[in-house]
């Protein structure tokens, strides 16, 4: 490596899209991401390209698909043929590292049949050196800290982050929401961002890359104090939904499953709702509170302006919205998530502050990543890097939709086949969307249609309606188009010939 350049790829977990101050979000602060914003690039429409968090995180690191990665589910194994961000930086001499988890099951293809790593979901991304592996079932050393700092845990540590202080919570009466029972400055969130400063000041005289992936703000919704105090309750816009879980359910045969699952129920206390909102909030004002000590750290030691810095989130969360918990819908407040981008090279300097409107994807990271080290883009990805648009403000031919896919198949539960008439393979979506009409598509159940400019929430579906029969067929050609355009192309450009293999990789759009 020929010249310094190193990598920070943060993840935070289930942060919806609209949730920085920078983007006027009327009750949370994010003033540490917003002044990183004002530094790089604010991408504003940005998309989670699946859900939930292995097969997005796939889709974050393979710079694939839902339909090429076909990692479907938690524990669904990421085939082990395809390259990755981190595999692709090693062969330019990096050692990428990771501070928290990746939730990539392993092939098990490879593995012995007493593997450990065939009982877990929360395996390590092939090519990342695991600094501080910890994950919501196995926290692994962050317990051991909290052990050696004089904490009671459970037997089963998997249930740490559950538990809280006593007494009466928020809904029954207290007057903020229960705290959880480990101190702010040892909570997960400072610990990873405590191991990620002592990482770079290491390496200060290194180039390297560090994946930085935190929990929050995904649930539990618990804050230790007084991070639990930040937001009152009391103060939250009501929920975007209709009257009823039933009114809700009416939209679609999906939905009204969705809506009678136990794990994706909003409950009908709203004083329950509005403490689980107010903590989420919190819990995103902590994230930014210790970023803002790791930018500082990397200032005072004198990497910011040498390192590339991107922030996005795996995926987004209901949070009451239609009635639901989660992220696993077809709304939008499941897929739209955040994405700053500082880029510290003077060829970026032109948009510093800039707020980009195409509609980028997780698709587009892993080539951006690979873009800033100099080293080839795999004719796997099905993105496209983003440094035009950081260092310009413009790519020519860009998208113009965004695009995603949900699959809730489950191999170990036939439930959705059962109440849907649908077979295994049926049970799944797909999606695309511009400034105007959003349009989802189901295997072998009706399909929707939403006019954006009309009904931003996604009340109603307009896909039966004769007036938008012309536009439900134009959005489900353009459905079928992207996918056709976007089938696995790894070694389609290549060609036997008797003048040995020609290659002529093709733009993906």
């Amino acid at each position: 490596m020929h010249q310094r350049r190193n990598i920070l790829f943060i993840t935070a977990d289930q942060w919806r899209g609209e949730c920085l101050s920078a983007l006027n979000h009327p009750v949370v602060k994010t003033p540490n991401l917003d002044a990183l914003a004002r530094e790089g690039t604010l991408f504003a429409r940005h998309f989670s390209n699946t859900s939930p968090c292995s097969p997005s995180r796939a889709t974050l690191h393979t710079g694939l698909y839902q339909h090429n990665h076909r990692v479907t589910m938690n524990g669904t194994p990421l085939d082990r043929r395809h390259a990755n961000w981190a595999l692709e930086a090693r062969k330019r001499g990096y050692d990428p590292a990771l501070i928290g988890y990746t939730d990539q099951t392993a092939d098990p293809r490879d593995l012995a049949p007493n593997d450990p790593r065939r009982n877990t979901y929360e395996g390590i991304l092939p090519g990342l050196t695991a600094i501080a592996d910890t994950g919501m079932d196995h926290p692994g050393p962050w317990a051991e800290f909290l052990r050696a700092r004089g904490y009671e845990l459970p037997h089963e540590e998997r249930f740490i982050i559950w538990m809280r202080e006593s007494g009466p919570d928020y809904e029954d009466g207290a007057e903020h929401p229960k705290p959880w029972f480990v101190k702010a400055e040892h909570n997960d969130t400072t610990w990873h961002v405590d191991q990620a400063i002592d990482y770079v000041s290491e390496r200060r005289n290194d180039s390297w890359i560090l994946h930085l992936s935190l929990l929050r703000p995904h649930p539990p919704w618990v804050a230790s104090e007084p991070w639990n105090r930040l937001y009152d309750p009391e103060t939250l816009s009501p929920p975007q939904r209709r009257a009823t879980p039933d009114d809700e359910a009416n939209q679609h045969p999906w939905l009204a499953y969705q809506l009678k699952h136990p794990l994706y129920q909003a409950p009908d206390d709203i004083r329950k709702l509005n403490r689980m909102r107010a903590v989420y909030l919190a819990m995103m004002s902590e994230v930014d509170e210790n970023l803002g000590r790791l930018f500082a750290h990397l200032k005072l030691e004198g990497l910011w302006d040498d390192t590339l810095i991107v922030f996005t989130s795996d995926h987004g969360e209901q949070l009451g919205d239609h009635w639901l918990l989660g992220k696993s819908s077809y709304f939008n407040e499941s897929f739209a998530v955040p994405l700053i981008v500082r880029d510290p090279r003077p060829a970026a300097d032109l948009t510093r502050g800039a707020r980009v409107r195409e509609f980028t994807e997780h698709v587009d990271i892993m080539p951006t990543l690979l873009d800033f080290i100099g080293t080839d883009i795999p004719p796997q990805c099905d993105g496209r890097s983003l440094m035009p648009l950081i260092e310009k403000g413009a790519a020519p031919s860009w998208r113009k939709h965004a695009h995603f896919e949900f699959d809730f198949r489950d191999a170990s539960f036939d439930g959705a086949e059962h109440a849907l008439g649908l077979k295994l393979h049926q049970c799944n979506f797909s999606a695309i969307q511009d400034e105007r009409f959003k349009y989802v598509h189901f295997a072998n159940l009706a399909p929707l249609l939403f006019d954006l400019q009309r009904d931003p929430y996604e009340f109603t579906n307009l896909a039966g309606a004769a007036d938008y029969a012309k536009v439900t067929l134009a959005y489900a050609q353009k459905l079928l188009s992207w996918r056709l355009t976007h089938e696995d192309q790894t070694l389609t450009h290549l060609m036997a010939t008797d003048k040995g293999t020609i290659a002529r990789p093709s733009p993906r759009f």
